[in-house]
């Protein structure tokens, strides 16, 4: 009993035109033309040829698993010797890739299936087969989203790529990048470990481990912004300017102890972290804090 026999089916069969046979007056169109919609592989072979029909099956199973991504078209050169004798073709099997109507890659001899898979991965890579999402513009446009102020629904697309693709750089960056935007640190850090070891390097997922960081230094640092808004709204509300400064000092403090390690230039290089500190509170003294958090310091009101 047959594999096909066994299946309880017919054997798959290629899409309409997916593969095809071609001669000198149908090339052009067969080959030229259609490769400037998707790569073409042109397989040059003969009947006597028996490595030919060693490969010309593994080429067929390899076109089909990519799914409309690449189609194959063959020519007998004995049948069509035009075509092969003006690209310079010597001996067969022998497989020339087209693509935008230019030969653009090719190979010699009954390779291995590998190989060949090998071989169409490379020549296909960024092609959207027919019927399957293109995952470049989705990203695109969840970029946008986020660009104008909608994480949550950006996550939604980002998260529609990783359902068809668990393993892509781009939407697994893209998605902790929407949990940064909406304050959700410890979802964007998962989300990031996700990607493989191997890709850590990789610049955008460099970038948005960068953001966690300065989101957590945020965190620790207070929330400075809620506190300016306070007293924007009540200058008498002395808390809210006592807690302010309190917050400017944890960050001139920071800023010193990271000056040391040559993060950040200072005025005064030679000063260590608590020399750096005394500089700092002496300004706040004179009411000049370092960050203009509090442009003066609140004294006891006089009755």
């Amino acid at each position: 009993m047959t594999i096909v026999e066994q299946g309880g089916g017919p054997a798959p069969q290629a899409a309409p035109d997916l593969i095809k046979e071609t001669t000198t007056q149908t090339f052009v169109k067969d080959v030229i033309e259609e490769s400037k919609r998707q790569p073409v592989l042109i397989d040059f072979w003969a009947p006597w040829c028996g490595p030919c029909r060693q490969l010309t099956p593994v080429l067929e199973k390899s076109v089909r698993a990519a799914k409309g991504k690449v189609k194959l078209v063959k020519m007998n050169i004995d049948e069509h010797p035009a075509i092969p004798g003006q690209m310079g073709i010597q001996s067969i099997p022998a497989v020339i890739a087209f693509v935008n109507g230019q030969p653009a890659d090719g190979f010699m001899g009954a390779v291995p299936e590998s190989q060949v898979n090998a071989f169409i991965d490379k020549l296909t890579k960024g092609v959207t087969a027919p019927g399957e999402p293109n995952i470049a513009e989705i990203l695109q446009e969840a970029e946008a989203v986020l660009a104008e102020g909608d994480p949550a629904a950006a996550a939604q697309i980002y998260a529609e790529v990783l359902a068809h693709d668990s393993t892509n750089i781009a939407a697994l960056a893209g998605l902790a990048k929407c949990y940064v935007t909406s304050g959700a640190i410890e979802q964007a850090k998962q989300t990031i470990g996700m990607v493989p070891e191997s890709k850590r390097n990789d610049a955008t997922v460099k970038a948005v481990q960068a953001s966690i960081e300065l989101a957590e230094q945020a965190q620790a640092v207070g929330p400075v912004t809620e506190l300016e808004q306070k007293v924007a709204a009540n200058p008498l509300d002395h808390q809210a300017r006592f807690d302010a400064s309190g917050t400017t000092t944890v960050r001139a403090s920071s800023w010193c102890s990271s000056s040391k390690h040559g993060a950040a230039p200072t005025r005064r290089p030679s000063m260590d972290a608590s020399g750096c500190r005394r500089f700092f509170f002496r300004r706040a003294r004179s009411g000049e804090v370092g960050t203009g958090l509090v442009t003066r310091i609140p004294t006891k009101p006089t009755n």
